[in-house]
């Protein structure tokens, strides 16, 4: 049997006790308490108990206290091996990933993990197992997201501008508009709604691969909706076509949903039908275009988005007042939702110095 090692008896038991009472460690309190019932004169048996340790474990807590007393008695974990790529190759691991693939250089569209393994290996020598390099991206920040699309003749500097200088065309279209005219900010846009509709994902089993129906023919109707963030509300009207003679049926009804006595800014992209010189805008109406391949900087399209996953994808349609009706229900229902217009159609580059 291995002698007894003698515990060091510069701490007094009551004083173990009131560091157990005090510490936020458990691990730590419970082996206080155990040295404290050997500091009394209790067996080494009975003090491994009360610290629910058996006495091989007591005997290491004796060791790591008489070394570096009370501290020595928490948990300290390895740190394990060294990262094998170096600070600097990790940086440049989320440079390629976020530049993304070349097709021409490396053969693929998107970074999987086996492509990473072997660029990672070929530039740094170090060769990972795929599910290591899971690990690594994970560390790195990354995950696995769709997407966003983008028009390929996009210009990100002109969308980037467009909301550093919103305020801008702002104050020079409102310029003869009394400072004491409440400004209400619009955002308009259509959608196409018909029997080509689409399917949205559903809870369904494990394994399985769920069916919905999908219709064939082609019956369709266009939805004009524009809405006011700030106020919660909208204006919408469901179409036959989408062209200038609905547009101006549409501007009509924004103009006539305006808070009275307000001016209304109306943000809308570049369609033909937008920018017709023919439109008679409303006198409360005044109308800013959006920078050309920007469906991002217009929050109707996650409207859309909205109406389609909630209330409009998953259905067959009768015939057009069938879509209509379904139109008008969806949109009815987002309006009976102030907050969740609010919520979604919320620009801070649109509506600065707004609450």
């Amino acid at each position: 049997m291995p002698a007894a090692v003698r515990l060091r008896t510069d701490f007094t038991a009551r004083e173990l006790r009131h560091r157990a009472t005090v510490t936020k460690n458990a691990n730590q309190s419970r082996r206080l308490l155990a040295l404290a019932a050997v500091l009394e004169g209790m067996s080494r048996a009975q003090a491994a108990r009360i610290g629910g340790m058996d006495r091989q474990t007591l005997r290491d807590g004796v060791h790591r206290f008489n070394a570096r007393g009370p501290d020595g008695l928490t948990d300290t974990w390895a740190k394990g091996s060294p990262p094998r790529l170096s600070p600097e190759q990790q940086a440049a691991v989320a440079h390629l990933v976020e530049a993304g693939p070349d097709p021409a250089v490396h053969g693929v569209v998107r970074w999987r993990r086996q492509d990473l393994r072997e660029v990672i290996a070929a530039r740094f020598g170090v060769r990972y197992h795929e599910r290591t390099i899971g690990k690594i991206l994970h560390k790195l920040g990354f995950s696995r997201i769709s997407p966003r699309p983008r028009h390929p003749a996009q210009d990100e500097w002109i969308v980037a501008e467009f909301k550093k200088t919103s305020p801008r065309p702002l104050t020079a279209h409102l310029a003869g508009v009394g400072s004491d005219k409440p400004v209400e900010i619009w955002f308009q846009d259509e959608m196409r709604l018909g029997q080509k509709n689409g399917l949205v994902r559903v809870w369904a089993r494990r394994g399985s691969r769920p069916r919905q129906p999908a219709d064939q023919r082609y019956e369709s109707a266009y939805l004009f909706g524009a809405v006011c963030p700030a106020r919660g509300t909208g204006a919408a009207l469901v179409m036959p076509r989408a062209d200038l003679g609905a547009m101006q049926h549409h501007l009509d009804e924004i103009a006539r949903t305006v808070a009275r006595g307000a001016r209304a800014v109306l943000l809308l992209d570049r369609a033909g039908w937008h920018t017709s010189a023919k439109l008679v805008v409303p006198e409360n109406l005044t109308l800013i275009f959006l920078p050309s391949r920007a469906p991002e900087l217009n929050p109707v399209e996650t409207i859309w988005l909205y109406l389609r996953q909630n209330w409009l994808s998953n259905r067959v349609f009768d015939g057009y007042e069938a879509i209509v009706a379904a139109a008008c229900d969806a949109w009815n229902k987002l309006l009976a939702l102030p907050a969740t217009i609010t919520s979604i159609g919320r620009r801070d580059w649109a509506h600065i110095g707004q609450t």
